[in-house]
Order: structure tokens, then sequence, then C-alpha cells
């Protein structure tokens, strides 16, 4: 049976609020964004950053609930700056006839990482 891979989670234009360059590598994401978006620690997303075009390949931990953190870790935190705005998404594998009718999690934050 054929699998095709589909948009599972986006948040939707957060603001990067640290980069940090010494540690070991990985995107820290605000536990209560992960939730509403359907992440879980250490699943693979792409980091799109709307400021300057890169697009980068990581793991998400999470980050202190509320806080508002979006942090790109490791040789990741090169290709932003705090205040840029991003994109995170993740993807799913899953049957044909099962993607067309699955409904993707997208969440839009606030300038703060908030949710309304």
């Amino acid at each position: 049976m054929m699998q095709i891979e589909v948009l599972k989670s986006k948040i939707h234009r957060a603001t990067v609020t640290d980069a940090n360059l010494n540690y070991v590598g990985s995107v820290t994401i605000d536990q209560a964004l992960m939730e509403a978006a359907n992440l879980i620690e250490f699943e693979k997303v792409q980091v799109v950053n709307i400021n300057n075009g890169e697009r980068i390949e990581t793991y998400v931990i999470v980050g202190k609930r509320g806080a508002g953190d979006i942090v790109l870790n490791g040789a990741a935190a090169r290709k932003v700056q705090p205040g840029d705005l991003v994109i995170i998404v993740s993807f799913a594998m899953m049957p044909v006839e099962e993607a067309k009718l699955f409904k993707p999690t997208i969440i839009f934050p606030d300038a703060n990482n908030k949710l309304p």
C-alpha cells in the first residue's frame, strides 16, 4: 500500500527568543506550544526562517511551559537571530486514503509566542 508524507503539525510565525550555539543541538519549544501543535519531544521538525529563507531540519526538546521559548540550539543557532519569525512544521507518513481525510494541527502564536 502506497504511503505519502503529509503535514502533521505547524506552528505558524513564532518568534525566535534565543540562539544557543553552545548546545548539543535541536530546537527548544515552549511545552504549551508543543502540546497545542501536537508535537512531542524528539520529534523531527523543519524550522523555516521567514526573515532569511533558511530551512533547518532538527528535533524538538521541551521548553518551560508558558515561557514562550523558541530557541535554536547548536549549529542551527548560526541560521537565526532572536526576533526572527519562523514556521515550525512536522510531517507524518500515512496511506493515501487516510491522508485525504487527515487534518493537520496548525497554531498561530502571537508576537510573544502565546496562544490567543
